[in-house]
């Protein structure tokens, strides 16, 4: 593939992580009656990463995420020279899917974007549980490293084949049912641009913490898995090979 044709898969790719994980909470989530909760928007991220997994992983690998790439790059598994290209790519995706999502909340009288938010991430007055930047800080830092480990291990020439996919989303969804309360969840900086572009104000303020933990996670959880979980033991001698 080249480049044009990986930077349009990751454009739409995390055109439709943003769209539909914000979407669910924006548009579904908002409604009590409809009931999907906290578990419902956790589903719809895992979701649209496993259905692009599917779509595009054979094209761009399927980041959707600027923390995934870094840590793809400081595990061993992606050009550098590759992470600009990836970068705008997922940021233009998740602005665009962001500023659709509002306007198509807009046609709504009851929605308000100062009242109903557009799923922008936060801590302190910016998180659903008042959680503090400490707090929001570690555990983006650490699921997002976590999140790093499972798709290195997962997308590893020795685990189960065709599989991947489903362990990246169910991880995903995993990964927003700890964190929806502390931050509403990031561990995705493209996904924490968009919504915040829109929001501006305090959204828009907070948006540093949303770029540095992940970054770091994801760089963590690359080289981790590339130190401890590379393949450094002989294979055994099976008779007839």
């Amino acid at each position: 593939m080249n480049n044009m044709q990986k930077g349009v898969a990751e454009f739409i790719g995390t055109f439709w992580l943003v769209f539909g994980g914000c979407g669910s909470a924006v548009l579904a989530a908002a409604f009590p009656e409809l009931g999907i909760g906290f578990l419902g928007v956790a589903l719809a991220f895992g979701l649209t990463v496993v259905t692009m997994a599917y779509a595009i992983g054979h094209i761009s690998g399927c980041h959707l995420n600027p923390a995934v790439t870094l840590g793809l790059w400081a595990g061993g598994r992606f050009d550098a020279r590759g992470i600009p290209l990836y970068v705008i790519a997922q940021l233009l995706g998740a602005i665009v899917a962001a500023f659709l999502l509002f306007y198509i909340a807009s046609g709504s009288p009851a929605y308000d974007l100062a009242v109903n938010g557009l799923a922008a991430n936060g801590f302190g007055e910016g998180s659903p549980g008042r959680y503090d930047l400490w707090s929001g800080l570690v555990i983006e830092i650490v699921l997002t490293a976590f999140f790093l480990w499972i798709i290195m291990g997962s997308t590893d020439g020795r685990a189960p084949a065709g599989f991947a996919p489903l362990a990246i989303g169910l991880a995903l969804t995993l990964i927003h049912l700890i964190a929806i309360p502390v931050t509403n969840t990031s561990v995705n900086p493209a996904r924490s641009t968009g919504p915040a572009l829109v929001v501006g104000g305090l959204a828009l303020e907070q948006l540093w913490l949303f770029w540095i933990a992940p970054l770091i996670g994801g760089a963590v959880g690359g080289w981790l898995y590339r130190t401890v979980g590379a393949d450094s033991f002989p294979k055994p001698n099976i008779e007839g090979e």
